[in-house]
């Protein structure tokens, strides 16, 4: 008999402008800067359980600006710079398509790369939490089943509200979306928060 081991929770985090400083379309390693808060929030997270998922839309791929290998290379980065600093990353999940007629399932606001780390790395969805920089990420943290913390850089233009784009709560950076995801946590362990 095989024995599963049972499944965890999560903080997915959006690359681009989240995690990292945004340059669009980028994939030179050397034009990757962390914020500053990034890997004091991630130790915290993962110090209190959470897995580290990043989930990021990369258009690129299918605009011909660059590869699929030249994204892995860049999630290959990412993991040895988190490693460096004592944090596991459990998962780069990226979404190759367009958003201008091709439809998919994993571009967010679709919750697609969401559903598939939650199948390949055993992830309790409803245990688990998305922060993104714009209404797009909550989208799809709320279609998967997720929290969601809307990082407050400035990112978001359009302002589109609706069903599932509401977040959980507004952070001014990754330290202060770390402090609200652990309040919440510790909330709902001690009974003061509804399932």
């Amino acid at each position: 008999m095989i024995h599963l081991s049972p499944k965890a929770a999560a903080v997915f985090i959006d690359k681009d402008g989240t995690l990292i400083h945004d340059v669009p379309y980028n994939v030179a390693l050397d034009r990757i800067v962390f914020r500053k808060e990034a890997f004091g929030a991630l130790r915290r997270l993962r110090e209190a359980g959470y897995r580290i998922v990043i989930v990021s839309n990369q258009s690129g791929v299918a605009r011909g600006f660059f590869t699929v290998p030249d994204v892995e290379r860049v999630g290959d980065y990412l993991r040895a710079q988190l490693h460096g600093e004592g944090i596991v990353l459990d998962g780069f999940y990226f979404c190759p398509h367009r958003s201008d007629g091709m439809a998919c399932e994993c571009r967010k606001p679709m919750p697609g790369m969401l559903l598939k780390a939650a199948d390949d790395l055993r992830i309790e969805l409803n245990e688990s939490w998305m922060i993104g920089d714009i209404l797009d990420d909550v989208e799809a943290g709320c279609r998967a089943g997720c929290r969601t913390i809307l990082l407050d850089a400035g990112s978001e233009t359009e302002w589109l509200r609706g069903p599932n784009r509401e977040p959980f709560g507004t952070a001014r950076d990754l330290e202060h979306a770390a402090d609200l995801i652990l309040e919440a946590s510790f909330q709902r362990r001690e009974g003061g928060e509804p399932q």
